[in-house]
C-alpha cells in the first residue's frame, strides 16, 4: 500500500530534522574535542607542542619554585655573559665602595676571544658605572676591571664566585673568569634559576640589568650604551631582571625575571642558535603562559 503524499512529506521532514540534529551534535563534539586539544596545558618536559629553538629551557614560578616548563634543565653548558650576574653579586657582597674610581688597564683586555671594547686603557669610571655597563651592555672590560680591583685581585674574585655558587646550592656550576668569555664557566638551567632568584634580592642588579640605555664619560668622551636584551628595549615586557650572553661554545643565552600572566616567573634559555632565536623563544613562552592562564580562568 503506497503512503499518501502528505504522509511522505511528513516523513521526509522528520528524517531531515534528525539528520540536522545529528550533524549539529557531531560538529559540537569535534569543536569541543579540538578545543580540549588546543587549550590543554603542557606538562613539564613536554616539548611536543611548545617548539623552542633553545637547547635548554626552564620556566619557573619565582615565588613558589614550581617548574612550569623544562627542557634539558639539568644539562651543564657554558653560560657566557650570564656569568656577570655572579660578578655583580660578589661585588655587592664585598660591600666595596661603588663610588671609588677605577682605571681600566691593559690587564682588562680580552685575551680569550679578542672581543672589542670602547673602554680604552686609562679610562676612569666609578665602580658603580662599571657595574652598570657590565650588567646592561655586557661590557667585558668593565667586568674584568671590577674583578681585578677586588681585594686580593682577580684570582680571589673567581674563588669568591665559586664560593657564592656553592653557598647558593649551584652544584652544576663552575666559574673561571668574571666576564663569561671562558667556556669553562658552566652551569645548568636549574642552577641559573637559583642565581636569578639570588640576584633579584639585590635591587641594584634588577635596576641596572633592565635599564634601556646609559651614557658614561671616559677620557673626556661620552660613551653611549644600550641594553643587550631587545625585549627590555622594546618596552612590551614587565622585566624585573635580565642578562644575555653569547660565545660560540655557549650559543645565545638569556635569563630573566618577568611578570607574565599575573605571575612572577624565572625564564632561562641556553644554547639558542640564530640571532633572534632566544627572543623568539621568550615570546613563544610568554604566549603559551598567557594562553594557559586564560584557559584555567574559564
Amino acid at each position: 500500500m503506497t503512503p499518501e503524499p502528505r504522509t511522505l512529506h511528513r516523513l521526509e521532514k522528520i528524517i531531515a530534522l534528525f539528520a540536522l540534529a545529528a550533524a549539529l551534535a557531531l560538529t559540537i563534539g569535534f569543536a569541543q574535542a579540538g578545543q580540549k586539544r588546543k587549550f590543554q596545558p603542557l606538562p613539564p618536559e613536554d616539548t611536543e607542542h611548545l617548539f623552542l629553538r633553545s637547547s635548554v629551557a626552564l620556566v619557573q614560578d619565582a615565588v613558589s619554585g614550581e617548574t612550569v616548563f623544562a627542557k634539558n634543565s639539568g644539562a651543564v653548558l657554558p653560560i657566557a655573559s650570564i656569568t656577570k650576574l655572579m660578578t655583580a653579586l660578589v661585588i655587592l657582597d664585598a660591600k666595596v665602595d661603588l663610588t671609588q674610581r677605577v682605571a681600566v688597564s691593559d690587564d682588562d683586555y680580552d685575551l680569550l676571544k679578542g672581543t672589542r671594547s670602547r673602554l680604552r686603557p686609562g679610562a676612569v669610571l666609578t665602580r658603580d658605572e662599571l657595574l652598570l655597563i657590565a650588567l646592561m651592555a655586557s661590557e667585558n672590560r668593565a667586568a674584568a676591571a671590577l674583578a681585578r680591583t677586588y681585594p686580593g685581585g682577580t684570582g680571589a674574585f673567581v674563588r669568591a664566585m665559586n664560593a657564592k655558587a656553592a653557598a647558593l646550592g649551584m652544584q652544576d656550576t663552575q666559574f673561571s673568569d668574571p666576564t663569561g668569555l671562558s667556556p669553562a664557566n658552566v652551569s645548568s638551567a636549574r642552577d641559573l634559576a637559583r642565581l636569578v632568584l639570588a640576584a633579584q634580592r639585590q635591587p641594584i642588579i634588577g635596576q641596572y640589568s633592565t635599564r634601556e640605555s646609559a651614557t658614561v664619560y671616559a677620557l673626556g668622551r661620552p660613551l653611549a650604551y644600550r641594553n643587550t636584551n631587545g625585549l627590555v628595549r622594546g618596552g612590551m615586557w614587565d622585566i624585573g631582571l635580565s642578562k644575555t650572553g653569547f660565545i660560540s661554545e655557549a650559543g645565545r643565552c638569556l635569563v630573566m625575571r618577568v611578570r607574565v600572566a599575573s605571575r612572577d616567573m624565572v625564564v632561562v634559555l641556553l644554547d639558542s642558535w640564530g640571532k633572534y632565536s632566544r627572543i623568539g623563544d621568550a615570546n613563544r613562552i610568554r604566549k603559551w603562559l598567557e594562553h594557559t592562564a586564560a584557559v584555567k580562568a574559564t
